[in-house]
């Protein structure tokens, strides 16, 4: 890609690529279709290849096209971030904000950085696997503590420790008392899964149950409803009940990958010490998701549910 490519072409670009209509989206950006048309050639001739087909039948994206497209997305997520990040610092904040998925405790870290940077607030808030790499890409979070599968483009992904992972069942299910239970126990089984139904951890598939959830939360919910069963690391069955949800150990399934990323862009050595105290107290921050209570611990840290 050419360094001096113009992100204003390129947020161009991006509308009409998701409109696929040179009206709708010059109105979504608030010009004329005719300075649309001439910023999308000149697009074309900084990149030397054409990025949309043009005929009677509408719009639509070449090869080269839809490889900018995916490549665009990180970027000007980047450039976003830059921005937030120059604002905090010239509005003399002095702010770390750490991403973490449910039931993965951030306090080790925090504490351990904290007493190299005394004069930073660690702040802390919970996201979702649909938006770990989104959260990252646009500054939401300067650093987060993800689960794989996640989307790298962008990224650069460290990984600190695995987990065991729990069959997640009805309290009137028929394994609901037992000790373990295998897959083969579960066959069959309709799943309530968070992610693309190609992430199940499971080597035998399982059919969906139908109902796409965002967190633990609604997980429990679905499944205490008797819809489905799920998965979950053992350190989320940890951190969250539910009177009508079960907790059951599957030891044979493939444990959780617990990393931590940073967006490739977000170069500082404030971040770096944090990956550096992350690294550092992984094995702690596993056992945390042991134990059955936890608290967070300073006033510098505030948790965002």
């Amino acid at each position: 890609m050419d360094p001096d490519l113009d992100l204003r072409k390129l947020r161009y670009f991006v509308t009409l690529a998701d409109r696929l209509h040179f009206g709708r989206a010059a109105d979504e950006l608030h010009i004329a279709q005719p300075v649309l048309s001439r910023q999308i050639r000149a697009l074309e001739r900084d990149l030397g290849a054409s990025l949309f087909t043009r005929d009677r039948h509408g719009v639509e994206l070449t090869d080269a096209g839809r490889q900018l497209l995916a490549d665009a997305g990180p970027l000007l997520a980047s450039t976003h971030a830059v921005r937030r990040r120059v604002s905090a610092a010239a509005g003399g904040k002095r702010r770390l904000m750490v991403g973490f998925r449910a039931g993965i405790p951030v306090t080790p870290a925090a504490r351990a950085f904290e007493g190299r940077h005394p004069d930073v607030v660690v702040d802390v808030q919970r996201i979702e696997g649909d938006e770990q790499a989104a959260m990252l890409l646009d500054g939401r979070v300067d650093v987060g503590y993800v689960r794989l599968p996640i989307d790298a483009a962008g990224l650069r992904v460290t990984p600190l420790y695995t987990e065991p992972r729990v069959a997640v069942l009805p309290a009137g299910h028929r394994f609901a008392g037992k000790e373990e239970v295998t897959e083969a126990d579960l066959a069959g089984e309709p799943l309530v899964w968070h992610g693309d139904p190609s992430t199940q951890p499971t080597k035998r598939p399982h059919p969906d149950a139908g109902y796409p959830v965002r967190g633990v939360d609604e997980t429990l919910e679905h499944v205490a409803a008797g819809r489905g069963i799920s998965f979950l690391a053992r350190s989320a069955s940890v951190f969250y009940s539910h009177p009508d949800v079960v907790y059951v150990p599957i030891p044979e399934l493939a444990p959780d990958q617990v990393c931590l990323a940073v967006a490739a862009s977000h170069s500082s050595p404030v971040v770096a010490d944090f990956v550096t105290a992350a690294q550092s107290t992984a094995e702690v921050t596993a056992e945390c998701g042991n134990y059955e209570m936890w608290q967070l611990g300073g006033d510098a840290v505030t948790r965002h549910a």
